[in-house]
């Protein structure tokens, strides 16, 4: 998506840009899931989120509450 990110040890470091580009990316987890679809909420062009099922888990109907906010997010079914 565009941010640097630096990993060392046990830590990790983020340095922002301007602005995040759309891309495909996978849920590590529910936390990282839901920073996922703010950070392409925020991005410019489409983001894909693949193995959801962290999300589905932890948020009931996210998709349509986000919607009712103003988001465009769609879920598309394999």
């Amino acid at each position: 998506m565009g941010a640097r990110i630096e990993e060392d040890k046990s830590q990790v470091r983020t340095k922002g840009v301007s602005s995040l580009k759309g891309a495909v990316v996978r849920t590590p987890d529910i936390r990282g899931g839901a920073a996922l679809i703010l950070a392409g909420l925020a991005a410019e062009g489409r983001t894909e989120i693949e193995s959801i099922h962290h999300l589905d888990r932890g948020y009931e109907r996210l998709e349509e509450k986000l919607s009712k906010l103003g988001a465009k997010i769609t879920r598309v079914e394999d």
